[in-house]
């Protein structure tokens, strides 16, 4: 039963995140109000909360063996390329999230809106964003292909 839930919580943390990167960068292409990064703030601590639940998971599963051992994992290229795009998502949020700490302190501090966030840093948000979500759908396709037993040699 373990093993099932594991592996239930691991795939909900894959929409849970899809669905608020997305939402992340969906927001910060509407104009830049108070009301737009608090929304955009909240997507964003999902996206996190379902990244350390993503990341927990996976984690446990590789680890402790818990649907095929870890040499399965380790022999197969697809498995590789699952973790290259997932090393790219992190690398890609480093930027967007210092920014967002920052904007989120400012805020914090009574800035306007306007002068915490220029519009052309809300859309770079958005488009990494929307690549991030593009990653983790090819992701699921590799997991989906590795779980029928592709990427061994």
């Amino acid at each position: 039963m373990l093993r099932i839930a594991v592996a239930a919580f691991h795939l909900l943390a894959l929409g849970l995140g899809m669905g608020a990167v997305l939402t992340r960068g969906n927001v910060l292409r509407e104009t830049v109000t108070r009301e737009s990064l608090h929304r955009a703030f909240r997507a964003d601590t999902l996206w996190g909360v379902a990244a350390a639940l993503w990341l927990g998971t996976g984690l446990w599963r590789l680890l402790a063996g818990l649907d095929k051992p870890m040499s399965y994992y380790l022999a197969n290229h697809l498995f590789a390329a699952k973790m290259g795009l997932f090393a790219a998502i992190v690398l890609l949020e480093i930027w967007p999230m210092v920014m967002l700490v920052r904007w989120r302190l400012e805020l914090r501090r009574g800035q306007p809106a306007g002068e915490v966030a220029a519009p052309a840093s809300a859309k770079r948000i958005a488009t990494i964003s929307h690549v991030q979500a593009l990653f983790v759908a090819v992701m699921i396709f590799v997991a989906v292909a590795m779980a029928r037993g592709y990427g061994t040699t």
